[in-house]
């Protein structure tokens, strides 16, 4: 019993300064937050955690050492600086109508799940890491079993539940202190911030794809 208490509170708490990181899906979360209530934040970790059981199920399948290729890794970080700029395009066009009066405004729980799921994606590291650290980490719990790698899993999404839920709260408490001015900085700020992660991911993946050269 003390195993798999450790293997869910380790999890849970690796899954947590990983989540305290800044990234696309944290940006994204503010925004959607600000603009939708609370449980934006819920269902884009909701997209997020389906997209990290597939990975957990191929992982153990084997798909490890594809993920780990360098090339692998330029495609990925391409693609994902590619969505990226779509959403923060997409924010940027919008910002001269947003109101506030918005804020009640609701979504079909498939787009923020989506959204979740592209928010995932786009960041290559998050592979990187499942496919390293996180690798590692299951097959370490696979020793003890099906109940190992299931604990592992909940301690690891509830981290990021946990986090992004709390989030969601504060932006949304501090919707009523907001003016329109506010909410179009904030909403300009996201996208500012993907643009500058797109910006990081597409030269790192040319790096990768030995497009680019660094001397000193």
């Amino acid at each position: 019993m003390v195993t798999y208490a450790t293997i869910f509170l380790s999890s849970f708490v690796i899954a947590l300064s990983g989540a305290l990181m800044p990234g696309p899906l944290l940006t994204a979360t503010l925004g959607e937050s600000a603009r939708r209530g609370f449980w934006a934040g819920p269902l884009l970790i909701l997209g997020h955690g389906i997209l990290e059981a597939a990975l957990l199920a191929a992982l153990l399948l084997g798909l490890a050492p594809f993920l780990r290729q360098e090339g692998i890794f330029a495609v990925i970080a391409l693609s994902g600086a590619v969505i990226l700029l779509v959403m923060a395009l997409g924010m940027f066009r919008s910002l001269p109508t947003l109101s506030l009066a918005w804020s009640g405004e609701t979504a079909a729980p498939g787009y923020l799940i989506v959204s979740g799921v592209l928010m995932s994606v786009a960041n290559p590291y998050w592979s990187v890491w499942w496919a390293t650290i996180g690798l590692g980490y299951v097959l370490y719990c696979w020793k003890f079993g099906l109940l190992g790698i299931v604990l592992f899993f909940a301690g690891h999404i509830l981290g990021d539940l946990f986090w992004y839920s709390l989030v969601s709260a504060a932006v949304t408490k501090g919707r009523r202190f907001l003016t329109d001015r506010l909410y179009r900085g904030l909403i300009g700020g996201c996208a500012t911030l993907l643009v500058l992660f797109a910006c990081f991911f597409f030269y790192t993946g040319l790096q990768k794809a030995g497009m680019l050269s660094v001397s000193w």
